[in-house]
């Protein structure tokens, strides 16, 4: 199907982010995994940088700014997912998602003394997507002292070329439609256009996001349902390093990164241990982090510990789904037992085992999983994530050599990772030098102290060090666990914040619907009623607490996709009215409020 033949309405006015002279149609419902990520957006905090990643680079040389945004505006019109967006009002059914005919790039260049280089990254990453407008990634330049590439300013990208350099580039992109393997795919993509002076030949890449999409939709669940019900993580797993700051207060919020980096020689001794246990490199950050679990409790006999894991999703029967940018990257639960008495063999033959057997369902998203575990919807299936990216392909980029050949040179990209809702979650890649590089980025909401988040990083590296020279085929789980030293005196209970749901009445039929009665500022704690038979459940949220705090405990009634009404007295309603509006803004149907009177129990 043609973008053009899904489109309807009247003109719009084109711009920064904004579609050309047609509206998109109605779309196609939102694939499982980009409903979890908008619920995870809709509950967070403004500039908190949930699901935001970056990709940047220095480029050297000559920069012609129109030629730039000519190039970005010929992937733009090739790749669907580029005019992508949310439909700002979803149906019963949930979100959807469309494409725009029409999408105008518009870099923004920074001149030279006009930002600081550090302050403009971070400030790109907390500017909040709407993801109701298309365009789900953001060009940024900034020149530095050194020469201009042009004229373009802060205010866009046009201007004559020139020569000069280095200047900074960065891609900021939302993991809703977006993931790492995407913005590369994109990128490389940007540069033969750009050697193409602006230009290149072919129409719109197939298959696309709604190519995608579709494939999603005509999945037969069943037996992916049956596998997930038994292979998800057991309740009572082991499931975040040790921790020492339980009982402290949270004063700070959002995400702080910890890098550690294994030199060539140590990566390379990393990777031919694991090749001599028919392992990857993957399979050993895997164990190393399950010791860290495992070290977080004090049972001296066998514990499950469970941890996210992100696949790419591209591993489908679906033709070109290698080559496809979209959401695909995608975390999924893995569960082991870790038992000191057993070899360390069988626990690295054992992860080996378990990723094998979930790569057939790399496509199903973690709330299906839990849905189908049968776990309560506030009971976490994991807290942690890891992930492994493969290396770059070896040898000399031709892209390089043309670019070398019009006299510029580029870096290899840099990424920041997204922070992904996790507790923590920890990515490892190879440098270019053939290092391998640890970045963890943990929760202050959830792990205070950065201390015990940076010790956690810093011990898988020490693991992920020692495993070749002291980890032989008789080394037992126990000898291994002891090369990250004592355990830490277990923390004090946390007493339980944020908001919760109540119920008050159950539906007297599934799918009736939820009322929800919205507390108003200093609002005391909701006690459950008797209950009694309703045409609709009717629950409460136990105030006092933010939009923010009640949106994350909507959470499982708004992923079930059923009539939602907000209700409260007159003080809650500015509340009430801003939960209706984010829950508006990320795609599902605006709720109805009702205001009761002031003297109603």
């Amino acid at each position: 199907m043609s973008v053009g033949s899904e489109q309807t309405g009247p003109p719009a006015h084109p711009g920064p982010g904004r579609p050309g002279p047609e509206h998109p149609g109605p779309g196609l419902p939102a694939g499982a995994r980009q409903r979890e990520v908008l619920l995870d957006a809709m509950a967070a905090r403004p500039g908190s940088g949930l699901h935001v990643g970056q990709l940047h680079w220095r480029w050297y040389g000559p920069l012609d700014t129109r030629r730039f945004q000519a190039a970005w505006q010929t992937v733009y019109d090739r790749e669907a997912v580029l005019r992508a967006a949310f439909a700002p009002y979803g149906t019963r059914g949930g979100p959807r998602v469309v494409v725009h005919p029409r999408v105008v790039a518009q870099p923004v260049r920074h001149p030279h003394g006009s930002a600081d280089w550090q302050a403009l990254l971070l400030s790109e990453r907390q500017r909040d997507f709407d993801l109701t407008r298309p365009g789900p990634l953001r060009i940024a330049l900034l020149d530095e002292q050194g020469g201009a590439g042009g004229t373009g300013g802060a205010g866009g990208a046009g201007g004559a070329g020139g020569v000069g350099g280095p200047t900074r580039v960065i891609l900021t992109y939302h993991q809703a439609l977006l993931d790492g393997r995407s913005v590369t795919l994109l990128l490389r993509a940007f540069a033969r256009a750009y050697l193409a002076e602006g230009s290149a030949t072919g129409g719109e890449r197939r298959p696309d996001l709604r190519d995608h999409l579709r494939w999603l939709a005509g999945q037969d669940l069943g037996p992916a349902r049956a596998f997930w019900s038994a292979a998800a993580p057991p309740a009572g797993s082991a499931t975040l390093p040790p921790t020492g700051d339980a009982g402290r207060p949270r004063g700070r919020t959002g995400p702080v990164r910890t890098t550690v980096r294994l030199d060539p020689y140590e990566a390379s001794r990393l990777r031919d241990w694991a090749a001599g246990r028919g392992v990857t490199e993957s399979t050993a950050l895997q164990a190393a982090w399950a010791l860290q679990l495992r070290r977080a409790v004090p049972d001296p006999g066998p514990v499950t510990v469970a941890f996210a894991m992100a696949v790419s999703g591209r591993g489908i029967p679906l033709d070109g789904a290698s080559r496809l940018p979209g959401p695909l990257r995608n975390p999924l639960p893995m569960s082991v037992d870790v038992d000191p008495g057993e070899p360390f063999a069988r626990l690295l033959a054992d992860l080996g085992d378990r990723a094998f057997d979930l790569a057939a369902y790399e496509w199903v998203s973690m709330g299906q999983v839990h849905a189908w575990s049968g776990r309560e919807p506030d009971e976490p299936l994991t807290g942690t994530l890891l992930a492994f990216d493969p290396p770059a392909a070896s040898g000399p980029d031709p892209l390089d050599e043309e670019f070398a050949a019009q006299g510029i040179r580029v870096t290899a990209p840099e990424t920041v990772d997204a922070h992904s809702g996790f507790a923590l979650s920890l990515t490892a890649h190879h440098d270019r030098d053939g290092g391998l590089v640890l970045t963890g980025v943990h929760d202050r909401a959830r792990i205070a102290d950065a201390a015990d988040a940076a010790d956690a990083v810093r011990r898988t590296a020490l693991l992920l060090r020692e495993f070749p020279a002291r980890v032989r085929e008789s080394t037992t789980v126990g000898e291994a666990l002891r090369l990250l030293g004592p355990r830490p005196q277990p923390p004090l209970p946390r007493p339980a914040g944020g908001a919760r749901l109540v119920l008050l009445r159950p539906a007297t039929r599934p799918g009736a619907g939820t009322v929800v009665l919205v507390p108003p500022p200093d609002a005391p704690a909701a006690t459950p009623a008797p209950a009694e038979p309703g045409h609709r459940r009717l629950v409460a949220l136990d105030g006092p607490a933010d939009a923010a705090d009640c949106l994350a405990a909507l959470r499982p009634v708004l992923a079930q996709g059923e009539p939602l009404t907000l209700s409260g007295p007159p003080a809650a309603a500015p509340l009430a009215r801003e939960l209706a509006h984010r829950i508006t803004a990320h795609g599902w149907p605006t709720p109805p409020i009702t205001i009761t009177p002031p003297d109603a129990p």
